[in-house]
């Protein structure tokens, strides 16, 4: 789904509350451990509740006034205060854990599906979106959520149990002052209401742009090397400092706006209470209230005030994560181009021979509709045949290439593996038949042995080491100390793009595949190690099919068929030999220049 399909669509533009309702779906495997946290909670909240009454009961019965008959002395009220705060502090804890594994294991559950959800996206979605703000999905929203299942959640509901249980205690208790304080909550509430709509604004505002300062960094640290190749330091540190300025305008609104939620609630909180202690006092000078029932009064009230006052900062930070939750469902609810369980174990593994068709393939990206890179392509390549894709860049050679590792659907037309529409095949098990050497090879960053394994997990260390044999990188490899456990560096940094190509090569060769990309896979390497990884290159195409995509024609002199693509057309084919005596041809003409340059 694309991010303008995302804003447009009429679902996405439900009410936000109901819509971050859905991700309690991941904390109902824990469920039982939820309940019986909130169980405790109010368990807790209500001893904390009685216990605040009993300094005042406990004070009528000293001067000989008690409100209740309880046939309680003074002495009997230590027992009594602690056997409450014993048990108050089991519940705490029993709470505070239960909590915690609703938390974590339930928020793990979301990144892991996050994750699931992201790296099973098609390759548009990555090229519409930047890293570094999905990398803020998965990291700071998650951790929001997170905060709000561990701690905010469970003591906005302990407030809401508080703020109940004190309203009814105070009605019994004290008729009289407890209807002159509920005069003030219609203006607390309502002002809450008001306020919340534009904190929730600010506050997703807040975490979009800390997303975009994200990326900034990422951006940066990854392609560093070119920052520093053209001294652009000082230009990326004023970029970052635009965007962090630009995060603290929107915080200090944000500040704004919930100090003056604040401060409204606490004028008329605290204004209230002041009040209500002037008429409980004139009732004890009249003496139709007792001293013990003021004190028990003050107490509730003061811990009224905090509850509503919790309540506020409580609910903004719920409001907070309820933003959060819309950004981490607006990727939750795109549509996957595979489900890895369902993908992985659906039928029997594919095991294709290699005979692939081009069936009037015409196609236009996603992104630029109105900008045709193919029209109407139609290829046969057999089973074990090497064939080289020539032309300019931008002619839609690596376009080719991408469409039949299924990363794109042809606009019209079908491309066919053995007779067999690719569309109609298992994603996962199709793929498994396909493996690309690039130009560029990104490693990962752990070591050579877990870089070439990644072309057949849990290889073992024979089929590695033959690999890596076959691929000329042995030699390398036992020149350093650790072996095949040598660290390779944040995107194989520490390796020559010779060495890379050739890893990248034991990685395709362990992966066995029987259809071959290699996509300009020695253009960019010096003689030696372009011999090396030429023949490296030789071993891995025998009996498979290879498309190849070149540039350097010295290359490709000897593949078994070679198409021209000039302007998203075949605008000729054949051998090296034919296509040379074509007199003014495209291929000729790439010859000749290459040639005579060398």
């Amino acid at each position: 789904m694309e991010k303008e399909e995302i804003t447009k669509n009429p679902k996405f533009k439900k009410d936000s509350a109901k819509k971050a309702l859905r991700i309690f779906k991941y904390i109902r495997p824990y469920m039982w451990y939820f309940v019986t946290g909130m169980i405790f909670l109010v368990l807790s909240s209500l001893l904390f509740m009685g216990l605040m009454g009993l300094p005042g009961e406990m004070a009528n019965i000293a001067l000989g006034k008690p409100k209740f008959n309880l046939g309680l002395s003074v002495k009997d009220f230590g027992w009594i205060f602690l056997i409450i705060l014993i048990l108050q502090g089991v519940f705490s804890y029993l709470r505070t854990y239960l909590f915690a594994v609703v938390s974590e294991k339930g928020m793990a559950d979301l990144r892991i599906r996050l994750y699931q959800k992201i790296i099973t996206q098609p390759i548009h979605f990555f090229e519409e979106r930047r890293v570094g703000e999905l990398t803020s999905r998965i990291t700071t929203d998650v951790e929001q959520l997170q905060s709000v299942f561990s701690v905010t959640l469970g003591e906005f509901i302990r407030q809401i149990v508080v703020l109940i249980a004190g309203i009814i205690i105070i009605i019994v208790w004290t008729p009289k002052l407890s209807m002159i304080m509920l005069m003030t909550f219609p203006a607390i509430v309502i002002s809450a209401m008001f306020f919340g709509k534009y904190i929730k604004q600010l506050s997703r505002q807040r975490q979009d742009e800390l997303a975009h300062t994200n990326t900034i960094v990422e951006e940066t640290f990854q392609s560093f090397a070119i920052v520093k190749a053209f001294a652009n330091e000082w230009y990326e540190v004023i970029r970052y400092s635009k965007s962090v300025e630009k995060i603290v305008s929107v915080s200090l609104s944000f500040a704004k706006m919930r100090g003056l939620f604040f401060t409204f609630i606490i004028t008329i909180l605290f204004g209230g209470i002041f009040f209500i202690l002037w008429q409980g006092a004139l009732l004890l000078e009249r003496h139709e209230m007792e001293a013990g029932d003021l004190f028990s009064f003050i107490m509730y009230t003061g811990i009224l005030g905090g509850a509503i006052a919790s309540l506020g900062t409580l609910s903004t930070q719920i409001l907070t994560a309820i933003g959060a939750t819309e950004r981490i469902l607006d990727i939750l609810e795109c549509d996957s181009e595979l489900d890895i369980q369902d993908n992985a174990s659906e039928g029997e593994a594919l095991h294709v021979k290699g005979n692939i068709v081009y069936n009037n393939i015409s196609f236009a990206y996603p992104t630029r509709k109105d900008l045709p890179v193919l029209k109407d392509i139609n290829m046969h390549i057999k089973a074990g045949q090497r064939i080289a894709l020539v032309g300019q860049s931008g002619a839609g050679k690596s376009t080719l290439t991408q469409l039949l590792l299924k990363f794109y659907k042809p606009d019209s037309g079908t491309i066919t593996v053995d007779d067999l529409d690719i569309n109609d095949m298992n994603l996962t098990h199709y793929r498994n038949n396909l493996a690309i050497v690039p130009q560029e090879v990104i490693l990962f960053g752990g070591s050579i042995r877990e870089n070439i394994s990644y072309g057949k997990p849990g290889a073992s260390e024979s089929e590695i080491i033959e690999a890596a044999r076959q691929s000329n990188s042995l030699e390398f490899i036992h020149t350093f100390p650790e072996g095949l456990d040598t660290i390779v560096g944040d995107r194989g940094i520490k390796l020559s793009g010779g060495q890379r190509q050739r890893i990248a090569i034991a990685r395709a060769l362990l992966k066995n595949p029987k259809i071959l990309i290699l996509d300009e896979a020695t253009s960019s390497l010096d003689a030696e190690s372009e011999r090396l990884v030429q023949e490296a290159l030789d071993v891995l195409m025998v009996n498979r099919t290879s498309i190849i995509i070149a540039h350097r024609l010295a290359t490709i002199k000897d593949v078994d068929w070679i198409y021209v693509i000039d302007n998203g057309v075949i605008a000729e084919q054949g051998t090296h030999s034919d296509l040379i005596e074509i007199k003014n041809g495209v291929y000729a003409s790439l010859a000749k220049l290459q040639f005579e340059n060398t």
